[in-house]
């Protein structure tokens, strides 16, 4: 990705697409739940281009979710953003589920947020994008190996 971002993360995401497979993903999700997702991909890119030592994040597909990597620096784990299949009306933020990051985000936003095991934050698509808990727990995941190492 180039380092654009969208100005606020409730936009629909201006930033392009550099894969068209995850292009396609995002297409194929309904309305509601798409533009959610895009607002969270958003979120994902402009915490990247703001956060010192991510450098450039690439935007893929891990287990047919857009999934984003910091491959330059090797600063974070891996975050994955999806539909919550068979919950038309919620998403998720994913993390490695052997990272210490949900009991971490937990310990920092126990009622701002609501979490699924060792794994996910959940959204619903009937609520604002909780911007400033997210943006720093997607800071916070994209420095992961790099906080490990200090």
């Amino acid at each position: 990705m180039t380092g654009r971002s969208a100005a606020n993360a409730s936009e629909i995401a201006a930033e392009p697409f550099d894969d068209e497979a995850v292009a396609a993903v995002f297409g194929s999700y309904p309305a509601r739940v798409r533009g959610k997702l895009l607002g969270l991909r958003s979120l994902i890119v402009e915490t990247a281009a703001a956060t010192p030592g991510v450098g450039r994040l690439m935007e893929t597909l891990k287990w047919g979710q857009p999934s984003y990597l910091t491959p330059e620096t090797k600063s974070g784990t891996t975050i994955r953003i999806d539909a919550i299949k068979g919950q038309p009306d919620r998403y998720a933020l994913y993390v490695h589920c052997q990272t210490k990051l949900i009991e971490t985000y937990r310990e920092i936003y126990p009622d701002r947020l609501a979490y699924q095991g060792n794994r996910a934050v959940i959204l619903e698509t009937g609520k604002p994008l909780p911007v400033e808990p997210l943006r720093h727990c997607i800071a916070l995941a994209l420095t992961y190996h790099a906080n490990k190492k200090k």
